[in-house]
């Protein structure tokens, strides 16, 4: 019961939540894998490397997708190390495997095994074959045993899961200082889309479009972020100077930043970029880890620290606790606002950065609901909308819980329109959650 009362009851009360739909989904998903692509060589090669062959000669049959080509140029490079003879490399389907056997058996050669995908295996062609060329009788066939594991934790997805929330997290940084000052920031969907539309936009028409060079490539998205953050001074402004509430003034940023995007666009994607472009939205150079994952995690120990270890983070929670206290008590309450709201902007220019990258295009549609998903990151992460309360990783946990449950969803077939249901329902009770330890409720754990 203490570790239950760990997981629900501390600071990162949503990690018990977010352990248990891991748990759940598991087990919802748990079926027989069949091993493709380098998966299915590197398992396949200990049964190979096991045999008893009277001579090292093998022919490699994948199919004809991406994942049959890896299969069989992985196999290929692994059995050539290990000096066995490889005859023929066959990929593609059954017409393909039965003239590559003929080539390989031609002038009575001899091949010891057929190491293949599982889907060949049983294949008819294979029993046609043996009848009509005496050398295949004696032909071991070998491919890559099933086994049982759950879809949920295999390493693809989860690193799928990851990178899908990248953006949402990075921005929900932005919005989680925001809430803590009590406040809220409607505009980021918006400014995702004038980001990625400003950026490809300075892309093409100032730096050689898809010709652009690395740095041409790098001004061009730190204009754009620079952009985003002048939008998101101008909402600080308005807020801590005039006192316009927040909710009216993000909702007018939102309409303002679409408007230009579309303006600068012409309701059209921009798609005129270098193909390097998706070196941060679509790279894996650090361990096969997507890079817009390396870069969330990054930005999400700096604002750790930020927020737990300076000066300015004790005053974003200041601001948010009691406003006049904190102005009585020297804290430069306008200041922490405005800084608040351009850093909410910049983030969510950064975010735009990254799904340009992603699709590498800049599209005007952008961006669309994100600034709900954003919200319900941190709500779930257990950031308080009334102010003063939230945890930095608190709203990672809440984002990784809003991923898990979409991707969840979609590996047991819930239907999109459930799927909005489940979530809505996800962020009430979140809120609701909140309300009642406002109220002094708390888990009881004996």
């Amino acid at each position: 019961m203490k570790v239950i009362k760990i997981l629900f009851s501390s600071d990162y009360g949503m990690l018990g939540a977010l352990l248990g739909l891991c748990a759940l989904f598991s087990i919802i998903t748990y079926e027989e894998q069949q091993p493709v692509g380098a998966e299915g060589a590197n398992r396949l090669l200990p049964e190979l490397e096991n045999l008893r062959v009277l001579d090292k000669s093998v022919v490699i049959a994948g199919k004809g997708g991406d994942e049959g080509k890896i299969f069989a140029d992985s196999l290929q490079a692994l059995l050539e190390e290990r000096g066995w003879q490889v005859k023929k490399v066959v990929k593609g389907g059954p017409p393909e495997l039965g003239r590559g056997l003929r080539d390989a058996f031609a002038g009575n050669a001899r091949v010891s095994v057929l190491a293949c995908e599982q889907s060949f295996a049983n294949l008819p062609v294979l029993e046609n074959l043996k009848k009509s060329i005496p050398g295949m009788r004696d032909m071991q066939v070998v491919y890559p045993k099933s086994y049982k594991w759950p879809n949920f934790l295999k390493a693809s997805n989860l690193l799928n899961v990851a990178n899908q929330i990248a953006v949402i997290a990075i921005i929900a940084i932005g919005m989680t200082l925001v809430i803590i000052t009590a406040g809220i920031d409607l505009s980021v969907g918006s400014l995702i889309a004038f980001s990625a539309v400003l950026a490809t936009w300075i892309i093409r028409e100032w730096m050689g479009a898809g010709d652009a060079t690395a740095m041409g490539m790098v001004a061009g998205c730190i204009l754009a972020m620079l952009a985003c953050a002048g939008l998101g001074l101008f909402s600080g402004t308005m807020v801590a100077v005039f006192g316009v509430p927040p909710f009216v003034t993000s909702l007018g940023m939102m309409m303002v930043a679409s408007g230009l995007a579309y303006l600068l666009s012409g309701g059209l994607s921009i798609y005129q970029l270098p193909p390097s472009f998706d070196w941060l939205g679509r790279g894996d150079h650090l361990l096969g880890i997507p890079n817009a994952v390396v870069l969330m995690v990054i930005l999400y120990l700096l604002a750790h620290m930020l927020m737990s270890r300076t000066v300015v983070g004790r005053q974003v929670y200041a601001v948010g606790g009691n406003p006049e206290a904190a102005r009585l008590s020297g804290v430069p309450v306008k200041k922490i606002l405005l800084w608040v709201y351009a850093g909410s902007g910049a983030l969510a220019g950064l975010g735009g950065i990254v799904m340009a990258s992603q699709f590498i295009s800049g599209d005007p549609k952008y961006g669309l609901m994100y600034e709900l998903y954003v919200i319900a990151a941190v709500v779930v992460g257990g950031t308080s909308l009334s102010g003063g309360r939230g945890k930095v990783f608190g709203t990672l946990i809440g984002a990784f819980i809003i991923a898990v449950i979409q991707n969840g969803m979609n590996l047991t077939g819930v239907q999109s329109y459930t799927q909005k249901v489940v979530l809505g329902l996800v962020l009430l009770g979140a809120v609701l959650l909140d309300v009642l330890k406002k109220r002094g409720w708390k888990l009881r754990t004996n």
